[in-house]
């Protein structure tokens, strides 16, 4: 029997799973997935993440943060409200937080504050830390440099970085999420290398659902929208390219994740 799995991100709030968690968290724990981290991208879906893990306890747990994309919205009271939610036992990390220079949906400068806010409020709170990064490397891996030694456990999650950046965020002591990106056979292929450089103890798996549906599952889904049920599918291509047992691949994450989010399963 292997060991179950825990999806590390699912936007649970988003609007392509509206009326259907029941049946999301239904499926994946039928596929083996034992646990999910709900993700809070802003204030709205904070919240919710939060009532989705009272409704489902010890199955969902949520986080508290507001994801680049949102940083224009982001000033005190906002700070205010993540510090209060964050109060719940339910509430196991600060994030997604980080920089997105890909989209550039809030000015860059308002993507830097609110980023460095939530990271001293992660120090703040002793909580773990979920980071987002896209296009804006040399910016956010300073930033998380001048905070690390004060931050607890901390994982850039969705990483689809280069060889040079997967080195420097291990050698900051950071945790790696790996998703589906994985099984994509066009934009994939340099993350099947890197990913056998990830320590046991650093690796963590993600769907990032409903987002990066694995291009690779058969039958292929009528439907473009990942789910956590999918993980098991992404865990294996991971095991195959690390060349790695998937029992043990399983373990390591098992192990590795329950004890960075201080997991009750």
């Amino acid at each position: 029997m292997t060991a179950p799995l825990i999806d590390i991100a699912v936007n649970l709030s988003s609007s392509q799973f509206k009326n259907t968690q029941d049946d999301i968290v239904t499926q994946a724990q039928s596929a083996g997935v034992k646990a999910m981290i709900a993700l809070g991208c802003n204030l709205s879906s904070s919240e919710q993440a939060l009532n989705f893990a009272k409704k489902y306890p010890n199955v969902v747990y949520a986080t508290a943060g507001i994801h680049p994309h949102d940083a224009s919205s982001f000033d005190a009271e906002s700070l205010a409200q993540l510090t209060q939610l964050a109060q719940h036992n339910q509430v196991v990390a600060i994030g997604e937080c980080g920089l997105d220079y890909n989209r550039d949906f809030s000015p860059r400068d308002q993507q830097r504050a609110a980023f460095e806010s939530q990271l001293q409020l992660a120090v703040e709170l002793k909580m773990p830390v979920i980071l987002h990064q896209r296009d804006a490397f040399d910016d956010f891996i300073s930033i998380v440099a001048r905070y690390r030694s004060q931050l607890g456990p901390v994982v850039l999650h969705c990483f689809t970085g280069s060889e040079s950046e997967l080195i420097r965020c291990i050698e900051l002591d950071l945790h790696i999420g790996i998703t589906g990106w994985i099984c994509d056979e066009r934009r994939g292929l340099a993350l099947q290398q890197m990913v056998r450089l990830i320590p046991d103890n650093r690796l963590m798996l993600e769907t990032d659902a409903p987002f990066l549906l694995p291009r690779n599952l058969k039958p292929k889904p009528k439907s473009r929208t990942n789910k956590p049920a999918y993980l098991p599918h992404i865990a294996a291509e991971v095991a195959k390219a690390r060349q790695q047992s998937l029992s043990e691949l399983l373990e390591n994450c098992l192990t590795t994740t329950v004890s960075f989010f201080g997991l009750r399963l």
